[in-house]
């Protein structure tokens, strides 16, 4: 047992020291970014918003039961239903205006609308396409978030990159150094050409701090995305180039998350002008009552004390059918549909401005694409050159036919050329990530990773 913890604790610490995959990244951000959490959380309101509105296919039941103690004064003569007036039933009863007795109620109320000509479907028609249009926002979000992440991932792997060029220009340097050092020594060359080299490696040293800052805020961007502490990336996929990507194979369809997005608010206005519509048709209503009265007031003789009138006495039933119609209305919601129909005409604008931006960002990706893979292709060339000049450069000045100069410029140039070398490789991936995600899918550019 000794034995299998051990083992268990060592596995857990090998997993937690393995370098974090892009898969992983894209992962872990999708599953715990607080915007995508919220997303989701908007979809489970919408469907509550679904489950209410179908409720209203039901029949409403209302019960009730009340005792009051109050006096039996009444009159005849209307008013108005108010909030403040309470009603009180039967004829007038002549005497002594303070005598008050108990009354009771109880009763059952049953209303069942049998057909409204579309007007509750239409509701939850309202109600599914906010749903729809929640889910099509979580697709969005999504995208945005893996994108992002992908992003943060390989400019992290870019500025670790550009590390490594800088810390071998340091090493060339300090083994070119030495050798300054003991030409000096023999008095072979003068000791400014050991001072000026050694200001051309602090310079890299620079550079490597700098890069070393680089990798620190990107990883710091990446953590904010998977939530948790990075300590090593998985660079080995991405030491080639990618090269898969065929930059005019697809364009934008109606299929990518923005559009999508845009096209169930679109949905989500229509919905709303056809419950619109319905809202002047008449309402009808079947109702069936039963309910029971008690009160110690009695029109034809004394009044009944004690507990008289603390129950119901008196039962009836009733069975009605209802209907009703705004007749001053039809204004209202021919208003309020003309504003559904100017918000239908602006999300249409959005829709066909977001076509453009994202036919544009498209545009704009394979140009980026293109360039890098070019690039890549010309960088090898140009750094086996800078190499060769390098080696020659060093041995005409180990045989005094060259300056200094000379070789710290060739030593510049070639710690430049690794650098934008090892950049050219990723700036290829990182331009088929903006394709993929112009597109609106990352699925192709994911899977290609292992």
């Amino acid at each position: 047992m000794k034995y299998f913890v051990i083992a268990a604790v060592a596995l857990s610490s090998f997993a937690q020291d393995a370098p974090l995959t892009l898969k992983d990244a894209v992962r872990q951000a999708s599953e715990r970014y607080p915007s995508i959490r919220v997303s989701r959380e908007q979809i489970a309101e919408a469907a509550a918003s679904v489950r209410l509105a179908q409720t209203a296919f039901l029949p409403r039941v209302d019960a009730i039961a009340q005792v009051n103690r109050a006096t039996t004064n009444n009159v005849f003569g209307l008013f108005f239903p108010n909030p403040a007036l309470p009603a009180i039933s039967g004829p007038q009863i002549d005497g002594d205006q303070m005598r008050n007795v108990f009354g009771a109620a109880l009763g059952l109320m049953v209303t069942w609308e049998p057909f409204d000509f579309g007007r509750r479907q239409a509701d939850v028609d309202v109600s599914a396409s906010a749903k729809a249009r929640a889910e099509a926002a979580v697709a969005r979000t999504k995208l945005d978030v893996a994108a992002a992440t992908a992003d943060a991932y390989l400019t992290a792997l870019a500025a670790e990159q550009a590390v490594g060029a800088a810390k071998a220009g340091i090493t060339r340097n300090k083994e070119f150094e030495q050798i300054i050092e003991a030409l000096t020594k023999a008095e072979l060359r003068p000791g400014a050409d050991l001072a000026r080299i050694q200001a051309d490696t602090i310079q890299v040293e620079t550079q490597v701090v700098r890069a070393e800052q680089s990798v620190a805020q990107a990883k710091a961007l990446l953590e904010q995305y998977v939530g948790a502490t990075v300590k090593a990336l998985d660079a080995a996929p991405f030491l080639k180039a990618g090269g898969a990507v065929d930059a005019g194979a697809a364009g934008i369809t109606a299929a990518h998350p923005q559009l999508v997005e845009q096209q169930r608010s679109i949905e989500e206005i229509i919905a709303r002008m056809k419950a619109v519509d319905k809202g002047w048709y008449p309402k009808f209503a079947v109702q069936a009552s039963a309910f029971g009265r008690g009160s110690g007031a009695r029109v034809s003789g004394p009044f009944a004390g004690g507990a008289h009138g603390l129950y119901p006495d008196r039962g009836n039933w009733a069975i009605g059918f209802t209907a009703t119609l705004p007749l001053l209305e039809f204004k209202q919601l021919r208003i309020r549909k003309e504003v559904e129909a100017q918000r239908q005409t602006r999300e249409e604008s959005k829709k066909e401005l977001v076509e453009r931006e994202l036919s544009g960002r498209l545009a704009q990706a394979k140009v980026q694409l293109d360039g890098a893979r070019r690039i890549n292709t010309l960088a090898p060339r140009q750094l086996a050159s800078l190499q060769s000049v390098l080696t020659q450069t060093q041995a005409r000045y180990r045989a005094g036919l060259g300056t200094l100069l000379e070789v710290a410029d060739a030593q510049r140039q070639l710690t430049q050329a690794e650098i934008e070398a090892a950049l050219a490789r990723l700036a290829v991936w990182r331009a088929e990530l903006a394709m993929a995600y112009a597109q609106g899918d990352l699925e192709p550019f994911l899977a290609r990773l292992p």
